[in-house]
C-alpha cells in the first residue's frame, strides 16, 4: 500500500478531526482524495506539521490529527519529546512512514535503514504507540480518537507518490477556512 491509498483508507475516519497535512505531495494528495475545510494543507515548513498539529490540540477540545511523513519527522524529532511530556488527550499523530524523502525525488530517508521512528517515539516518552501497516492504519486512528490518550502511529507504507496536481487554494483562503472550522 502506498501513502495515496493509505489516505483514502483515513479520509472517513478523519471527518470530525480538525487535520494538519504534511507539506508537499501529501498535501497535494489528500486534496485530491477529498477537500474539506477541516484539512489544512501545510504549504512549507517542513518538519513542523506535528509541531504545529500539537499546539493546535492544545488550544482546542475537538480531536486535532497531525498527518506527518518520516522524513519530515526526522527534521524534529524534538516534537517527539514534547507530545511525550505535554500532549493532551485529543492529539494524534500518523506518522507515514515509506523510508523516503517523497516530495523531493524518493531519497531513502533512514527509517529505510537502521532507524525506528516507533522507538524514538517511545523512548521520548510516548506511552501510546502504534507502529502497524498501511491498512490497519484507519482502525488503529479510530481507536486514537475515541481514546483520551494522545497517540502516535507509525504506518508502514511503500514508497511512491500519486500523480495529483497542486492544491489550488489561496493561503489566505485555507486559512480562513480551517480557523472557522476550528471556531465551530
Amino acid at each position: 500500500m502506498k501513502r495515496y491509498a493509505l489516505l483514502k483508507t483515513l479520509v472517513p475516519v478523519l471527518r470530525e478531526s480538525l487535520v494538519i497535512c504534511n507539506i508537499g505531495i501529501p498535501s497535494q494528495e489528500l486534496y485530491a482524495i477529498e477537500d474539506r475545510p477541516n484539512h489544512f494543507y501545510m504549504l512549507g515548513s517542513m518538519g513542523l506539521c506535528t509541531s504545529i498539529a500539537l499546539g493546535l490540540s492544545l488550544t482546542t477540545n475537538k480531536p486535532v490529527v497531525a498527518l506527518e511523513g518520516d522524513g519530515s519527522m526526522l527534521m524534529n524529532l524534538g516534537t517527539l519529546a514534547t507530545i511525550g511530556n505535554r500532549a493532551p488527550g485529543n492529539f494524534s499523530a500518523v506518522i507515514i512512514d515509506n523510508g523516503s524523502y517523497g516530495s523531493t525525488g524518493d531519497q531513502p530517508s533512514y527509517t529505510a535503514d537502521k532507524t525506528s521512528l516507533a522507538g524514538i517515539a517511545l523512548a521520548a516518552g510516548c506511552a501510546e504507540v502504534v507502529e502497524c501497516t498501511g491498512k490497519d492504519t484507519a482502525r488503529h486512528l479510530s481507536n486514537a480518537l475515541h481514546s483520551s490518550d494522545p497517540t502516535v502511529i507509525v504506518a508502514k507504507v511503500e514508497s511512491g507518490n500519486e500523480t495529483v496536481p497542486i492544491v489550488p487554494l489561496h493561503p489566505v483562503v485555507m486559512r480562513e477556512r480551517f480557523r472557522a472550522a476550528a471556531a465551530t
